[in-house]
């Protein structure tokens, strides 16, 4: 049953995830949020002052705190089952590590691979970044999305999985 959660919490996550990226690039639309692009994609960006239609930043608001939400929902739960069940180091580590593996995995196969270079979603929004990304097979920081996932996450995990058993 535990493992069952596991899963339904990382989709949930990556759910969540999407949901905020969706609500930044295409109703709020504040280059602010743009901080992990390339460098050359953020010197061409543009300010948007008027809203893709009235109403959208609102509607991108409302979305992202539900994601925030839904992402603080995942961690809260993860971590209640967990004490719930009488976890181990091994199975908090397992479990905190899987969610975030598949998130970065999903992060980096449908959001940089697909949505920015194969059907150009950001360049929608964004036309004025169509050539920073042009002849790129891939998206972009792929030395930092490898150091997440192979050692920033797996920390991170071992981290809270090491607090969750002092309780």
């Amino acid at each position: 049953m535990s493992m069952l959660l596991t899963v339904f919490l990382t989709i949930v996550f990556c759910a969540a995830i999407t949901l905020m990226m969706f609500s930044a690039v295409a109703f709020i639309q504040n280059e602010k949020f743009f901080s992990s692009a390339p460098k050359e994609a953020q010197a061409v960006l543009r300010h948007r002052d008027k809203e893709l239609f009235y109403g959208a930043r609102i509607i991108g608001w409302t979305l992202m705190i539900f994601s925030l939400l839904m992402i603080l929902g995942v961690g809260v739960i993860s971590i209640w089952d967990g004490f719930r069940s009488g976890f181990t180091f091994g199975q908090f580590f397992f479990r905190f590590v899987f969610i975030f593996t598949v998130y970065k995995l999903y992060d980096m196969i449908c959001f940089d691979y697909f949505l920015l270079i194969k059907f150009h979603f950001f360049q929608f929004y964004y036309p004025e970044v169509e050539n920073v990304y042009k002849n790129r097979k891939y998206g972009y920081n792929i030395k930092s999305q490898l150091l997440k996932l192979f050692i920033i996450f797996p920390a991170a995990s071992a981290i809270v999985a090491w607090i969750c058993t002092l309780f």
